[in-house]
């Protein structure tokens, strides 16, 4: 009877070992998929075009830390009929360029393509490359692209369109084909979204491609917005309601804001998984801690703002994003400067962030509409770049035209400031974090978290001696010339720069086109190099040519005389990877020979004996080829 118990007992023992061994399992899944439901999505490259003539982040920031206003008459290239009331606003310049070679498009299939597809397909190529990914590599992968994009007025009805372009215009005037022909394009296989909110389409986007990638959906993103006018049609029917400015310019939160001004504008940010994007090595700019989308619902007039949900909106985000309100030290607010929207949106910012804090803590607010005007479906990816571009220059630049506060809004119902002078942001003990809202006349309204980069330990810089090769590439001559004009102009503006690193980012994370230039040498050399390159003219330690169909590299090692005395000396003494090549080569062959490798490179005995030469220079063609 006693056996019978200790078996008893026994099983008993095995049964609950097994069930907190499962336990401790599916707690530990369960942890996981929390974590990962909540982990912060690095921003991990960008690319814009906004008005001002800013074609890149660089430009964005001189811009608008410079307290650039964009506002324009609008172009006479669109074919429009001229305005008696004239129409000032945020344009694009020379919106209808379209390098339409580079992506295999045809002249008739170009013409008919809505200029915010055009403007995506080349701004995510551009975003890609500034996050190190060569965009042809990333053909089959689970990239996701998610594209705000506003009323497309380009082109005409199918049943009118013109002979040259019939069969083109269903797909080129297609809202959801702005994400997918960048899809199609890249060969990318995650998720494809169009989004329509009106003004928050941007910022609707980028909280889809965080949620798509916190639930594995895609291990990239392309989040982004665009707006190109193609017609005058906006600008009569807001006029006709009264919400344009006099002067066409945003005045967010001030005494004199009449109003908003129309402009277009487009951007792309890449994002990643924060832990995907620190083990890849990617440039993490700024961290998307949490997001959040919601609608007015049934308020107080369908395109009249709900501060109820404005704030709901808010408080979502942040929980989200699992901070608190006193942790946020900045809002890029949508801010259009119209005197129904601003008080709404400025009470609802008091109600929340600025309720709990003191005097000499306020909330600081401003809005990037004051510099380039309304972007409309883009207005979403202004904001965030602005605020990326802030955290990382350690400084909020000054919202225009703000002369007096708004009488409208009770300033004294919490303490929020409007940035009306560039004001200091740097990097302390404290995390810096800001909002960033869009709020749609379709009712969603959105708001993210941003947060600065995370503190890494700084890897150690190469060492910037000895010559650096710079290799370029287009699609034609001319690309390849104007890339060299470029390099040259931002190796002139930032003498900082790694020559090194630039060369590895141009070897290795750019296409190679069929037109190509090599410039070799120290920065005065490559400076000299490049300058000759964009001129088309011969120069010494450089070369041009045109690469052949076949693709590939082969590496051919010489035999036997091509040695000298203290050969590779340098690059074992300069480039970690050909040392490590070395070392390599000279552990296999020590079981073999009664010599060191590295000791008769550094010049200790003669490179006189066949036996001796063979191996010696077989490791240092293996080497460089390694390099």
């Amino acid at each position: 009877m006693s056996s019978d118990n200790d078996m008893t007992e026994e099983k008993l023992r095995r049964y609950l070992k097994r069930t907190v061994t499962e336990l401790d399992s599916v707690t530990a899944r369960l942890r996981e998929v929390e974590e990962r439901a909540g982990e912060p999505i690095a921003i991990v490259g960008t690319a814009c075009r906004f008005p001002g003539g800013v074609d890149s982040p660089e430009s964005f920031w001189e811009f608008v830390s410079g307290g650039g206003d964009a506002i324009t008459e609008a172009p006479t290239d669109r074919g429009w009929a001229p305005d008696p009331d004239a129409r000032l606003g945020g344009m694009l310049a020379a919106a209808g360029d379209f390098d339409a070679d580079f992506f295999g498009i045809s002249p008739r299939e170009a013409l008919a393509m809505d200029p915010q597809q055009r403007i995506m397909l080349e701004i995510s190529w551009e975003a890609l490359e500034r996050a190190g990914h060569d965009p042809g590599s990333l053909r089959g992968s689970s990239t996701g692209v998610f594209t705000g994009v506003g009323a497309v007025d380009y082109g005409p009805r199918p049943e009118e369109a013109p002979e040259e372009v019939l069969g083109y215009v269903g797909t080129g005037t297609a809202s959801s084909v702005t994400s997918g022909r960048v899809a199609y394009c890249l060969g990318l296989e995650g998720p494809a979204l169009t989004v329509d909110t009106a003004c928050s389409s941007g910022l609707t986007a980028l909280h889809l491609a965080v949620e798509s990638l916190r639930r594995d959906e895609c291990e990239r993103a392309l989040a982004g917005g665009v707006t190109v006018m193609s017609t005058p049609g906006a600008f009569a029917e807001f006029r006709s309601q009264g919400g344009l400015a006099s002067d066409g310019r945003c005045k967010p939160f001030s005494k004199s804001a009449d109003g908003f001004g129309l402009a277009e504008g487009a951007g792309v940010l890449v994002l990643q998984r924060l832990s995907v994007a620190r083990r890849e090595g990617r440039p993490v700019l700024a961290v998307l801690r949490g997001s959040a989308v919601n609608q007015d619902g049934a308020s107080n007039g369908l395109t009249a703002p709900s501060g109820p949900a404005q704030q709901r909106v808010i408080r979502r985000a942040l929980e989200n994003a699992g901070v608190r309100t006193g942790d946020v030290d900045y809002v890029e607010a949508h801010g259009t400067g119209t005197r129904l929207g601003d008080p709404i949106e400025a009470h609802a910012l008091l109600s929340t962030y600025g309720a709990e804090r003191e005097a000499d803590n306020p909330l600081w607010i401003g809005s990037v509409k004051s510099n380039f005007g309304h972007t409309q479906a883009a207005a979403g990816m202004a904001g965030v770049m602005k605020t990326v571009l802030a955290l990382r220059h350690g400084e909020v630049p000054h919202t225009l035209h703000f002369d007096e506060p708004s009488p409208q809004i009770e300033w004294d119902l919490g303490a929020m400031s409007v940035v009306s002078q560039p004001r200091s942001w740097p990097a302390g003990e404290r995390v810096r974090r800001a909002g960033v809202s869009s709020f749609g006349i379709s009712g969603t309204n959105a708001h993210v978290i941003v947060e600065e980069a995370p503190k890494t330990d700084e890897p150690e810089s190469s060492p910037e001696s000895g010559p650096v090769p710079l290799v370029l590439s287009g699609r034609d001559e001319r690309a390849m010339r104007e890339q060299a004009g470029r390099l040259a102009h931002h190796l002139a503006r930032e003498p900082r720069d790694s020559l090194r690193d630039i060369g590895f980012t141009l070897a290795t994370c750019r296409s190679a086109w069929e037109h190509r230039a090599v410039v070799v040498g120290d920065r005065e050399d490559v400076l000299a190099g490049l300058g000759a390159v964009a001129e088309g003219r011969l120069a010494e330690r450089t070369s041009t040519g045109q690469a052949g169909t076949r693709r590939g590299v082969v590496m051919v090692f010489p035999g036997q005389g091509a040695q000298w005395q203290g050969m590779a000396r340098d690059l074992l003494r300069e480039s970690r990877v050909f040392a490590d090549s070395i070392r390599d080569c000279e552990r296999a062959l020590a079981p073999h020979v009664d010599w060191s490798l590295t000791e008769l490179l550094d010049g200790a005995r003669p490179l006189e004996r066949v036996d001796v030469v063979q191996p010696v220079l077989f490791a240092v063609m293996v080497s460089l080829a390694q390099l």
